[in-house]
């Protein structure tokens, strides 16, 4: 699995329910080990299994000054009543963001990357990067808590930036390429 890339927004994967994961064994520590430096490089927090093409039910979680969490086959069992409002993003639609409403406060269970189970309860940025990322194990993206109106505005921001990235040379080409002059010209 080294060759992990960021699935974007449109990937079908993204709104797939992800299944169990079934083994506990080196080539899932391996592709956690890859997503782990896969969301360092992105800057990002959390980076689920989703996101990079693999449908199961997994996720790795950092917040900064901490170490990195695996959760494996995660179940969220409790959230507070109590919500805030914070901005969020996501690597699959870099560079946009928006507020979401998110339980401050969770309590889950998961297996760690050696098949030991594990509870957590948390709140802050922690209960809120488990909770979106959670979402992607349901094929939710954090942008259909929005009205559909900011939903569109999202979506239409994110196709504005991602059509400036793509440079010329990656663009779609036509399928037939303009008749050359007789003497040649033209790019090759």
């Amino acid at each position: 699995m080294d060759n992990l890339r960021i699935v974007t927004l449109g990937g079908e994967i993204l709104r797939q329910k992800a299944m169990p994961v079934t083994e506990f064994d080196a080539k899932l520590a391996k592709t956690v080990e890859r997503m782990i430096e896969l969301m360092h490089a992105a800057d990002g927090v959390g980076l689920a299994a989703p996101q990079v093409g693999i449908a199961r039910r997994f996720f790795v979680a950092h917040v900064k000054q901490e170490t990195p969490l695996v959760f494996i086959n995660p179940s969220i069992i409790e959230t507070s009543v109590e919500t805030t409002v914070y901005e969020e993003g996501c690597l699959s639609l870099a560079g946009v963001y928006a507020d979401v409403t998110r339980s401050i406060k969770i309590r889950a269970q998961a297996f760690d990357v050696k098949g030991r189970p594990f509870n957590i309860e948390c709140g802050g940025i922690l209960a809120r990067i488990i909770q979106h990322e959670y979402d992607h194990l349901e094929g939710v993206l954090f942008f259909d808590y929005l009205s559909e109106v900011k939903q569109k505005r999202l979506i239409d921001k994110y196709e504005r930036i991602r059509k400036k990235q793509v440079r010329p040379e990656q663009r779609k080409r036509p399928l037939k390429e303009p008749e050359r002059e007789a003497g040649g010209g033209g790019r090759r």
